[in-house]
């Protein structure tokens, strides 16, 4: 081999050798380079770019010497979102713009912006916009004439009073902020939300757009509608199905009816419920409902309550009558018509308390039809020194004044004479007792009629005697003052005996029974029951049945 040929050869390795080391090279400065780009592109989205301007140019003698100035359809991109305006100073060194006059911002297809003047800082991605300021998002309009508008954090905030538009709801206040990420605001300060006929006034409110959920706080707080009025301090109101929760013992009033409870759930035209010391007024017909757990439907007309539920009737100038029973319903029939009427069941340990009249039975119902109240099981009633019993009485009612009583089946009236220890009484089958402006004015007795009564003279009010007499109808007429003044009866039997003479075991009918022990004393003792022993119970006669004719 030549000198000539071992030198080709060597060029050769060589050439070979720096190629490889070449695409080596190469290789790891291509393996860099898209990294080096994604930076560079990361720095270009910080910044600010002027996408048009009819005028541009600088002016170092202004009073903004460090500022490019546009005039003319100016138009900036920065982070995907675009800003219009007539005209801008641009300072590309603090990355920010202050733009003048008819300004647009828009950011995808749910956000825009418009103003008369807006500071914008590309640092911090935070805008100022002043001056007639409309922010649109997903048709939710929010107007105020300052408004700070935080991409990085999707917050806008206005402090010199705004007004929030989310289909019919419209909500005004000094104070409030947007999210743009949970679409939830809160607004301070003079609060007022408007939803059709309701309004809310307030000092706090945060309200959920995607929910239409308003929580209304604060003291003084006020749903007001056509209807009724809300008087609260923490409540929540959903505006798209008028549904409201209540707390903090707010109230509810309804012209001249109110109800107040530690808390209360409004649904319209539904089922509302109330609970904790709930209380309700109706102003109109002077009575209310005390109880700790409650359910109505004004729909229906239809509801209980129950958990130390009290009537209460403060009608009469006398006193209140408190009437407490285990659980307490309301039925409502032709709602909403002239013919409407209500029907009360009362059950399980009714008592009820007045100074004049005190009653226990096991349940009550009053029908406002007739203005009737039929107490069952065992009813007793007393009225001063008297006590009617029965197996159901029936109290006809005059403007919450009774009218007439009816007592239907072993009826007993006893009248407790001034020395306690003596006792007119009447028995029979059916009693009737007419009142004339609530003071008993006269009775009968039909049927299998027994009375014991005690003579009373006229001179020192001594007793005379003891009147034993049987007859199938009786009737007693007595004065103003409750005294008796005459009786009438039909045929009869009956014997006087002397005071001094009474046989034995003649002082008291065979039904006597005397329960005052039962008789509530005051309106807290509606609560504690007293009931009958074993024993002590009326059985109910049974009616005989007609014989049937039967054929061979």
């Amino acid at each position: 081999m030549t000198r000539n040929d071992n030198r080709n050869k060597y060029t050769s390795r060589h050439r070979i050798t720096l190629a490889v080391i070449l695409c080596f090279f190469g290789l790891c400065v291509w393996s860099h380079f898209p990294a080096k780009r994604k930076t560079v592109k990361a720095q270009e989205d910080e910044k600010i770019y002027l996408l048009h301007a009819d005028e541009l140019y600088h002016d170092m003698y202004s009073d903004n010497p460090e500022a490019q100035i546009a005039k003319g359809h100016v138009r900036f991109r920065h982070k995907g979102g675009l800003l219009w305006c007539d005209s801008a100073y641009f300072y590309q060194l603090t990355n920010s713009v202050k733009a003048f006059g008819n300004v647009r911002y828009k950011q995808g297809d749910t956000l825009s912006l418009t103003c008369l003047y807006a500071d914008y800082d590309g640092q911090e991605q935070k805008m100022a916009a002043r001056h007639k300021v409309v922010l649109t998002h997903n048709k939710r309009i929010l107007e105020t004439d300052s408004l700070n508008f935080d991409r990085l954090y999707n917050y806008a905030y206005f402090e010199e009073g705004g007004t929030l538009k989310d289909g019919r709801d419209r909500l005004v206040s000094d104070w409030g902020r947007y999210n743009l990420d949970t679409k939830e605001a809160v607004f301070y300060y003079n609060v007022k939300m408007k939803s059709d006929d309701m309004l809310i006034e307030t000092d706090t409110l945060y309200y959920d757009t995607k929910k239409s959920l308003a929580h209304v706080v604060g003291p003084n707080s006020t749903i007001t509608s056509k209807e009724s009025i809300i008087k609260t301090e923490d409540a929540y109101y959903d505006s798209k199905t008028e549904k409201a929760t209540l707390f903090q013992r707010s109230t509810v009033t309804d012209k001249q009816k109110s109800i107040t409870g530690d808390s209360l759930y409004y649904t319209k035209n539904g089922d509302s419920f109330g609970y904790g010391n709930v209380v309700y007024i109706d102003q109109e017909n002077k009575n209310a409902l005390i109880c700790d757990e409650m359910q109505y439907n004004e729909t229906t007309g239809c509801g209980f309550a129950t958990k130390r539920a009290v009537l209460k009737d403060f009608s009469q100038s006398k006193d209140t009558l408190y009437a407490h029973a285990d659980t307490i319903r309301l039925y409502t029939f032709n709602i909403n018509t002239d013919s409407v009427y209500r029907k009360i069941h009362c059950y399980n340990k009714v008592r009820v308390y007045r100074v004049d009249v005190q009653a226990i039975s096991d349940s009550v119902v009053f029908n406002s039809q007739d203005s009737c109240m039929t107490m069952y099981h065992d009813p007793i009633v007393w009225n001063g020194n008297r006590q009617l019993l029965g197996e159901k009485i029936k109290v006809y009612m005059n403007d919450s004044t009774i009218r007439r009583a009816h007592v239907i089946g072993q009826a007993l009236s006893i009248e407790q004479m001034p020395d306690s220890v003596h006792f007119n009484q009447v028995s029979s089958k059916l009693m009737t007792a007419n009142f004339l402006e609530g003071v008993l004015r006269q009775t009968e007795a039909v049927g299998n009629v027994r009375t014991i009564y005690y003579p009373v003279d006229d001179k020192d009010s001594t007793l005379i005697g003891l009147n034993y007499l049987e007859t199938d109808t009786m009737r007693m007429y007595l004065s103003k003052e409750r005294q008796l003044e005459r009786i009438w009866t039909c045929k009869f039997q009956s014997t006087l005996y002397p005071i001094t003479q009474i046989p034995p075991m003649k002082e008291k009918l065979d039904v006597f029974a005397w329960f005052d022990g039962l008789r509530p004393i005051n309106k807290d003792d509606i609560f504690v029951w007293r009931g009958k022993r074993k024993g002590e119970e009326l059985s109910a006669g049974k009616r005989h049945e007609a014989p049937l004719q039967k054929l061979d």
